[in-house]
């Protein structure tokens, strides 16, 4: 998205959620990669960080005590539980963005997305993105290699749960080619952001136009 398509408009928060393995993090990489006004929300965990993966950057690595100790304080917009770990996303520097007119994207599943629609539902724009079949989400997770044999069953076991909610999402993204879902999800920002009601000054452009009319 343009700049100048984001001034003077409230910003968005874009929800992209998927099994693992379907492609949702790749799709969010090049996704902020070519919008200069998406920003990517770095979730608290208390998982220990994968191979590559730097802290204050892919996340904020914290202990169970530090994340209980701000779930206490309110410091969360959603938090879940995910394979034994917390993840959670600071309410804060969200807010103070989409104050700024700036988009923000959310790596997070339906528990979290729930989350977010019973306090911000205004401000969302909720992405589902599928595999094209179960073959190839475990082809996918076997290629990434991040993840031992018995962890993968589990990821595979989880994927049926989590595709059931696909009807709490806004849009549905079937990922069997990489260039052709990254094109569709910037539709949909494009369109979301010329929401009227995201548009914070449509009024006074409205005014102005009748003013000059009659």
């Amino acid at each position: 998205m343009k700049d100048n398509l984001n001034t003077d408009r409230r910003g968005m928060m874009i929800v992209l959620s998927s099994p693992s393995g379907a492609g949702k993090t790749s799709l969010s990489r090049k996704l902020l990669e070519k919008n200069k006004n998406l920003f990517l929300s770095i979730s608290f965990t208390t998982r220990p960080p994968r191979s590559l993966e730097v802290n204050e950057s892919d996340y904020f690595f914290v202990s169970d005590e530090k994340f209980i100790d701000m779930l206490n304080k309110d410091e969360f917009l959603e938090h879940a539980k995910v394979f034994d770990f917390y993840y959670g996303t600071p309410k804060k520097p969200v807010m103070n963005a989409l104050k700024g007119g700036k988009d923000i994207l959310f790596d997070i599943d339906w528990q979290g997305t729930q989350q977010l629609m019973n306090s911000v539902q205004d401000d969302l724009v909720k992405i589902f993105v599928l595999p094209p079949s179960a073959k190839e989400l475990e082809k996918r997770l076997l290629k990434r290699n991040q993840d031992t044999d018995e962890t993968v069953k589990k990821r595979m076991s989880k994927a049926s749960d989590e595709i059931s909610h696909y009807a709490e999402y806004d849009y549905i993204i079937i990922n069997e080619d990489f260039d052709e879902s990254l094109k569709k999800i910037n539709s949909i920002l494009i369109a979301e952001g010329l929401k009227r009601t995201r548009q914070n000054k449509i009024q006074d452009v409205i005014k102005s136009l009748r003013d000059d009319l009659f």
